[in-house]
């Protein structure tokens, strides 16, 4: 076999991994459409009512961290039954603010505690594990430093608990700021997707969901019979998550409890997140998916955590795509097989194409017109696009075993597109891949220009949606490392 037609099979078994894992969409969408009025039965919360503890992880939050603990001391729920944990790892002034509205709120006869810890080990799951220690609920509640549930949200999840056999319940997350700029609103869709669709569908059919970290309660039993919190993975609630369904814990998702919270406005911030999620998901794979194929779990749970925990693979085949489309052009230029490159186009849009139609139904079950749920969805395929070497490059390092900090993501303090910002005082971390983002950026405006030349216009909007995405986030990075000088 000629360099040529391995370079031709390379390229397109990679559009072929984008197939497969795009095509899954469509099983998650048949499978929300079909379970999602299968809503689980719920009892009437009755006195007593059981102790339910309220864990508050924080690192570095002074623009929010009043915010919400002012928030959660107004939490409908008997006082006597009700206990609150501030964990603060902080090593900023936030320590002041946090002492200081946890001892105004003991003044009122709140059962509020500060805790802090002068290291972060483990990180959030740390905290959490450190708190659960100290902790007299028989439930635990945990809300991340943006969230602002509303005074019912206890009364509202609690009544699934009544059955012995759920271990947590999730609700959904809204976005006080979704209006606020282009990447907030593609953020907005992406997690609406996330949770309504896929959570949904995989929680109504039985299938393994995982909790977000925040906004949900958990049984205290349950994670401690799942062997608690553990910091060796960046997705600490996606690893207790399926720990604890493997031990045959029941989930459930509620989506119709909705908690607003903070959508990162800084794209290096959204990098990082995005990061994170993937290269904690790939840990995630390999410290457990061979525990969940040799569990009593039914195929369809093992088919879907397959699905669900190697998905960020999907963005090395996206970057193998992206490295490899113009010499892959070019080849077939220089050997007249210009008859392939009506191939490209049907294998990309069998690719893209679920996607487009995830987050468009996603859109129009919560309400929003057919046109406000289309005109984002190419800056959203295009945002993908443009994490491809940002989330390879932590979906490499997962499996490579590389171990790295938990970066938390920096938050204002800010709602709504209006809302004046607090002074920004976290600068999120600039590094090598805004410049190899810049490159491609590149990369794919000459390959416009060169399709062009070749008179190949049934192209020319599949280079776009990649220039346009590996532009959008190399500019702002630069744009943005200016602003914070």
């Amino acid at each position: 076999m000629t360099a040529n037609n391995i370079l031709l099979v390379i390229y397109f078994a990679s559009l072929s991994g984008l197939i497969i894992f795009g095509s899954h969409r469509y099983f998650l969408i048949y499978f929300y459409k079909k379970y999602k009025k299968v809503t689980p039965e719920t009892k009437p919360l009755v006195n007593p009512y059981p102790v339910v503890t309220v864990q508050l992880p924080v690192f570095n939050e002074l623009n929010v961290v009043s915010r919400l603990i002012e928030n959660i001391v107004k939490l409908d729920y008997p006082k006597d039954k009700l206990e609150i944990q501030v964990l603060d790892d902080s090593t900023d002034e936030t320590q002041k603010i946090a002492k200081e509205s946890v001892e105004k709120f003991k003044k009122e006869n709140i059962n509020i505690f500060y805790i802090h810890r002068n290291n972060r080990t483990g990180f959030k799951a740390g905290a959490l594990q450190n708190g659960m220690a100290k902790a007299t609920g028989e439930f635990i509640a945990i809300f991340d430093a943006d969230f602002v549930p509303k005074p019912d949200f206890l009364k509202k999840l609690m009544p699934y608990f009544t059955e012995k056999s759920i271990g947590m319940a999730q609700a959904r997350w809204g976005h006080s700021n979704r209006k606020y700029s282009l990447l907030t609103k593609i953020q907005a869709i992406i997690l609406d997707g996330h949770f309504l669709i896929e959570h949904t569908a995989r929680n109504r059919s039985g299938r393994f969901f995982n909790f977000n970290g925040t906004a949900g309660i958990w049984r205290k039993k349950t994670i401690e019979s799942a062997g608690g919190w553990q910091g060796d993975t960046l997705t600490e609630d996606m690893d207790l998550s399926y720990r604890a369904q493997i031990k045959g814990w029941k989930f459930i998702f509620v989506p119709d409890v909705v908690i607003p919270a903070e959508l990162p406005i800084d794209v290096n911030a959204f990098k990082t997140q995005q990061g994170r999620w993937a290269k904690g998901t790939i840990q995630v794979a390999k410290k457990l998916l061979g525990k969940i194929l040799k569990s009593d779990s039914p195929l369809k749970v093992k088919i879907e955590a397959i699905f669900h925990l190697s998905s960020n693979f999907s963005y090395l085949f996206l970057m193998v795509v992206s490295l490899v489309l113009l010499p892959a052009i070019l080849v077939r230029l220089n050997t007249n097989n210009t008859n392939l490159f009506i191939i490209d186009i049907p294998i990309f849009l069998l690719g893209t194409f679920s996607i487009a139609y995830f987050y468009y139904t996603s859109q129009k079950e919560l309400g929003y017109s057919s046109w406000d749920s289309i005109k984002y969805i190419p800056f959203l395929m295009s945002a993908g696009i443009g994490l491809a070497i940002n989330n390879s490059n932590c979906v490499l390092e997962g499996i490579c075993g590389h171990k790295s900090e938990f970066v938390r993501t920096p938050k204002c303090g800010m709602t709504g597109k209006t809302a004046k910002l607090n002074a920004i005082k976290y600068k999120s971390k600039k590094n090598l891949i805004l410049y190899l983002e810049l490159f491609m950026a590149l990369y794919f405006t000459v390959l416009f220009y060169l399709t062009i030349r070749a008179r190949l216009y049934f192209l020319t909007p599949l280079i776009l949606l990649f220039q346009f995405g590996f532009m959008y986030f190399s500019v702002s990075s630069i744009l943005l490392s200016f602003k914070q000088k």
